[in-house]
């Protein structure tokens, strides 16, 4: 089969270039069963066995989402709990007032769509919620809109729960996204303009579309995406100052944020030696030094602090 057809077949069935890392794999598929494994557990035990089966579907898809893509705004614990519980109660709705299932259960997955439009709360798991007050089982029915807290807001507070707790031991994933101290490229003055957060939404919303991560998070691959532009450009290494806060931009456990706190100038520019400090990742609060080249060769990106570093959860 020619390679333009094969080329052509990966774009039209969305084939990704590239697939995230072995480590990444690993913790989604350890969070996923932890998380569901407690969801079950506690469920059971608070509201017996019938409503922990009927309700896990949908919560295993947000434990895909929640721990394969964690800083996806469809992730984010207002778009857990407040898509499941909007949707919770417009599937109750539709289940009572609605006389013909068939049309109940397009009504309640439709309708739980534009609701969690209008919340802005989207998130896809939760029109499996709707589905389920509509054609679960008569224990489920039975509940009315109390569904919506019991087993619905329990499943959720648990797995917001364990997303958290399970991503915060890994800097480069913690959940939810607004965790994430060190995220915001600086650009330098002789560099193309900055593109903030508000122009990325208005782009956006121009352009009618949706993607499945975050204007801050889209603004990172832009301004990576540019940063990598000018360094095969320029064939250069980047400029690291006093003061600045550095990170490599490895995956997983090599990711790791640097700020220079002490210089050693030298007549030759190549035996210039950088002390600095580890802020984040391993060997975190440590010091060390190199040369300015070495340490220049180590940078990914240049990061300024988010509000979030003030934070007691460090």
């Amino acid at each position: 089969m020619p390679q333009r057809l094969l080329i052509n077949i990966r774009h039209f069935l969305g084939v990704p270039h590239a697939a995230y890392r072995a480590n990444e794999q690993v913790l989604a598929a350890l969070g996923g069963i932890i998380s569901i494994v407690l969801v079950y557990s506690l469920t059971h035990w608070l509201l017996g066995s019938q409503a922990a089966l009927v309700i896990i579907p949908s919560f295993g898809a947000s434990a895909v989402l929640i721990f394969a893509v964690p800083h996806s705004p469809l992730t984010q614990p207002w778009a857990v709990l407040g898509g499941h519980l909007v949707s919770a109660l417009v599937g109750v709705a539709c289940a009572h007032w609605v006389p013909y299932p068939v049309l109940a259960a397009g009504l309640a997955v439709g309708l739980a769509i534009g609701a969690m439009h209008l919340a802005r709360c989207i998130h896809p798991p939760g029109g499996a919620t709707a589905l389920t007050a509509v054609i679960g089982s008569s224990a489920v029915q039975s509940l009315g809109f109390a569904y919506a807290l019991t087993p619905v807001a329990i499943n959720c507070l648990i797995i917001l729960f364990v997303g958290f707790f399970f991503n915060y031991g890994f800097p480069w994933r913690r959940y939810p996204a607004s965790l994430m101290h060190y995220a915001v490229p600086v650009r330098k003055g002789n560099a193309w303009p900055v593109i903030s957060e508000a122009q990325i939404e208005e782009a956006m919303a121009s352009l009618n579309v949706v993607i499945d991560i975050g204007p801050a998070e889209l603004g990172q691959v832009v301004e990576h995406a540019i940063q990598i532009a000018r360094k095969a450009e320029a064939q250069a290494l980047p400029e690291v100052v006093l003061g600045h806060i550095y990170c490599n931009d490895q995956p997983g456990p090599q990711w790791s944020v640097r700020q220079i706190v002490d210089e050693r100038p030298s007549n030759n520019p190549e035996y210039d030696l950088v002390v600095y400090q580890v802020l984040e990742g391993a060997r975190k609060n440590r010091f060390g030094s190199c040369t300015r080249s070495e340490f220049a060769r180590w940078v990914g990106s240049e990061l300024r602090p988010e509000r979030t570093v003030g934070s007691i959860l460090r």
